[in-house]
């Protein structure tokens, strides 16, 4: 071989090198990327059920609770919870734990009680820029009671007022409030009772009201035990138990 021939094959051999280097490392680096990559957009991870109990009043949904009146601590043979007295007692907690979800389960375990106001609102979350809620409420008539359920989001709102489905006071049960992006729907101890349509943008930051509505109207009588909130549509195979 030339002197010339060297020299150009030399010259050529580490810039040659230098290229396959850089095009493999350019590979691995946008591999990942490349086969994440579909025409179907990646959803963000679903979040872990969140579950209150509200067997205290120090701690409540990881914060400390704004005490309205005197609610109290009770214990039955189901365990701990906290009565309301249906005339002055209150909680707030500073969080909305379905902020930002399009699809929900809101369930509770609770005991409606004798002597209350005919309307009780004892789960109020609400957005705090705007007026868009989610509620669980009752309505009481002697000594029974039947679920309102009810969502506003913008000029959309939904109140499913279950008034053929009458539950007797005094035992404690299971209510759900599931919406799955294109349906409301509430159930009692696992039966569904009713539906409709309904279009939400999410909630955002804000709070949630145990007890009574936010703005202190509406209290509730009686003892809740649990509150649990999950990012998806849950069917009452996957509720939790009572």
């Amino acid at each position: 071989m030339s002197q010339l021939s060297k020299a150009v094959t030399s010259d050529r051999t580490p810039k040659t090198h230098m290229r396959r280097t850089f095009i493999i490392f350019l590979f691995v680096l946008l591999a990942p990327h490349l086969a994440g990559t579909s025409t179907t957009a990646q959803k963000p991870p679903e979040k872990r059920p969140e579950t209150w109990k509200i067997d205290n009043l120090k701690k409540i949904g990881g914060s400390s609770p704004v005490i309205t009146g005197q609610p109290k601590v009770i214990k039955d043979a189901t365990g701990k919870a906290i009565s309301f007295d249906g005339k002055g007692d209150g909680l707030l907690v500073n969080r909305n734990p379905i902020e930002g979800w399009r699809v929900f389960t809101i369930e509770a375990i609770f005991r409606p009680e004798a002597g209350g106001d005919f309307e009780q609102r004892w789960v109020h979350i609400q957005d705090d820029k705007i007026d868009d809620r989610a509620l669980l409420e009752i309505r009481a008539t002697g000594n029974e009671w039947f679920l309102d359920t009810f969502i506003k989001s913008g000029e959309n709102r939904l109140a499913l007022l279950a008034e053929k489905f009458k539950h007797p006071i005094g035992p404690w049960y299971h209510v759900a409030l599931v919406f799955d992006g294109v349906t409301m729907r509430h159930y009692v101890d696992g039966q569904e009772e009713m539906s409709g349509p309904l279009t939400i943008s999410f909630l955002g930051p804000g709070k949630t009201s145990l007890g009574v509505r936010m703005n202190h109207v509406s209290w509730f009588k009686g003892a809740i035990r649990q509150v649990r909130f999950t990012q998806r549509a849950l069917t009452p195979a996957e509720f939790m138990k009572k």
